[in-house]
């Protein structure tokens, strides 16, 4: 699989101030890849340069083959990208809006076509002031598709919608893939980047903390299973007493840890046999927003260093 993105050693500073501190990924061809972070974190100054509209100040960057500073006209050919808080023209319809898209790029475009793809049709020609947020995050989509670009830049296309406008918004990236598109995706919504993304990048501090599949930094940082019972705090104790696995008491139920399915059936047996009423119980995995929260936190406290960082 070819590389649609590739980054080296990218730096940008202000005088003393690294926003972004020699990071290096890649990102597949057809893959829809998440770049997350905390705020100030350097991800809407890596988006931008990789955009070709902030000038790096090291380390080399690829876009579909093409330098995004010097080779910027060839490139904004290829790419389509919504911005955060996307705005437009109060009184333009989706309509003309995506006929005045297409005239600046000189390309033939279906109007009609392309605002169904993204469930606008019905809004054709309402004015953009009249829209919903999660209409007006369509219609920056569907203007970012305009120029039938290898790669889309979306930058946290959701936030702010509503539960049923944030569905329809994934549907269209999942689209986009279906057709071997590259999408971008910047994001707050970790399920969002866990359900989406092949390929996830976290970024703090200006420097990338962990990369993978969002299963692989799941199963690299997160903590293992827990079995999680509704009962007492005197059940933890019983419990710590016949296994040999980490128990916590917590918001009025016990979890303990386990690694393999013996493990777990042994702890059913030593709840069921523990002479402790309880009343229910269910298995409990670390989401990767609980992972991006712990490596957050602990890069701030000094726990944890960046990979590379001495």
């Amino acid at each position: 699989m070819t590389d649609a993105i590739r980054v080296d050693g990218l730096t940008k500073s202000y005088g003393p101030v690294h926003a972004v501190d020699g990071i290096s990924f890649t990102v597949d061809q057809g893959a829809v890849f998440a770049f997350l972070g905390p705020n100030g974190a350097g991800k809407t100054t890596t988006v931008e340069i990789l955009e070709g509209l902030r000038r790096r100040t090291g380390g080399s960057v690829e876009v579909l083959g093409l330098d995004p500073w010097s080779d910027g006209r060839a490139l904004h050919e290829k790419v389509g990208v919504i911005p955060q808080d996307f705005r437009f023209l109060d009184k333009i319809t989706p309509r003309e809006a995506v006929v005045y898209y297409g005239r600046l790029f000189d390309r033939p475009v279906d109007p009609p076509a392309l605002l169904a793809r993204v469930e606008l049709a019905e809004k054709a020609d309402a004015h953009y002031d009249t829209l919903s947020g999660g209409q007006k995050q369509k219609l920056g989509l569907a203007l970012a598709l305009v120029n039938d670009p290898k790669v889309c830049f979306l930058d946290e296309p959701t936030t702010g919608l509503d539960p049923k406008a944030r569905r329809a918004i994934w549907e269209v990236v999942r689209s986009l893939k279906a057709d071997g598109r590259t999408v971008f995706l910047t994001t707050h919504y970790l399920e969002e980047a866990q359900l989406l993304a092949d390929q996830v990048a976290i970024i703090h501090q200006g420097k990338i903390i962990a990369e993978g599949t969002a299963a692989e930094i799941i199963r690299r940082y997160g903590r293992p299973q827990r079995l999680v019972v509704d009962a007492p705090p005197e059940l933890a104790d019983r419990l710590r007493a016949t296994l040999r696995l980490p128990v916590q008491v917590a918001g009025g139920t016990v979890e303990v840890e386990y690694r393999t399915k013996d493990d777990l059936q042994k702890v059913l047996a030593a709840v069921q046999g523990s002479g402790v009423p309880w009343s229910g119980f269910s298995t409990r995995s670390d989401t990767l927003e609980d992972v991006f929260i712990s490596l957050v936190g602990r890069m701030d406290e000094g726990v944890l260093h960046p990979p590379g960082a001495s």
